[in-house]
């Protein structure tokens, strides 16, 4: 049986995942609290090689897909900072000057990625930041990982030109 330490252990990936869906801190701390009641309901059908975070994210997904059909959510419910999404977990210690151009540099990064279609949103913060490899992500979203690879590869395309746009506005 899969132990509490292990579940809790992704909480953090399961509420940026889950604000990346939905676009609402509320949301998505509902989304990550209906998870854990459906796997602490299942933990003891699972055996300790199964890979609890790639079964933890469908949980979330499909919740939130339901929660969708059901016309509970809407997709673009508020237009809520994502800060809290993409800010690392370690802080780095640097100059005061330093600090502020990476935060700066995040911003853009965070903008650009707002900015991003929902499904190439979706699997650059699966890939990047929680680091699934492209199979479990395929499995996550149901799509072969081909395709998984090609939306990557536009994403980070499309990413590359928003930030490039996003300095020429800036003026940097």
């Amino acid at each position: 049986m899969i132990s509490d330490a292990c579940l809790l252990s992704h909480i953090d990936a399961l509420y940026r995942y889950g604000i990346v869906l939905s676009r609402n801190a509320t949301v998505a701390s509902d989304l990550v609290q209906e998870t854990y009641v459906r796997a602490l309901n299942f933990r003891n059908k699972l055996r300790d090689d199964n890979n609890i975070k790639s079964w933890m994210f469908t949980i979330l997904r499909n919740i939130w897909l339901n929660q969708l059909r059901k016309g509970r959510n809407s997709p673009d419910l508020a237009k809520q900072d994502c800060a809290e999404v993409m800010e690392p977990a370690e802080r780095l210690q640097h100059g005061p000057h330093q600090q502020l151009m990476r935060k700066v540099e995040a911003e853009r990064v965070r903008e650009a990625i707002r900015q991003l279609p929902d499904d190439f949103r979706e699997v650059i913060l699966l890939r990047e930041y929680e680091d699934l490899s492209y199979r479990e992500i395929a499995e996550l979203v149901g799509c072969p990982a081909g395709t998984v690879m090609s939306r990557l590869a536009r994403a980070r395309a499309r990413l590359r030109e928003l930030l490039k746009d996003l300095r020429m506005e800036k003026g940097v």
